[in-house]
């Protein structure tokens, strides 16, 4: 008996939850019909010219001295980033010649 209450009571609450969502679905998408029809209508009978909004070229502002500040700091963390890596080389080829001894040679790899 219990099998039976369990799965009858399984089969409503699902049943519940189905028609929860499909009645909001519905109502929403019957909603969104609304708007949008509201909508095409306004469009369509404008009375007034929309303006066409400004061109992206003509958006975009030259800033002369900003530009000088940021290639500036990029030259300068790009010379940093170099001596960086000479450093690291400079590492790598003292170790070859403590460990290994002789020439380091990084041609054998």
């Amino acid at each position: 008996m219990s099998f039976l209450a369990g799965t009858a009571s399984g089969a409503l609450v699902a049943g519940g939850i189905y028609y929860g969502f499909s009645s909001m679905i519905s109502s929403r998408t019957q909603q969104h019909s609304k708007d949008l029809h509201r909508l095409s209508e306004r469009l369509v009978n404008s009375s007034s010219d929309i303006p066409a909004p400004v061109p992206a070229a003509a958006r975009v502002q030259h800033h002369p001295f900003t530009s000088m500040l940021q290639s500036g700091w990029n030259n300068q963390i790009e010379a940093l980033f170099r001596g960086t890596r000479d450093i690291d080389q400079q590492v790598v080829q003292w170790a070859r010649k403590t460990l290994y001894g002789g020439e380091a040679d990084s041609t054998k790899e």
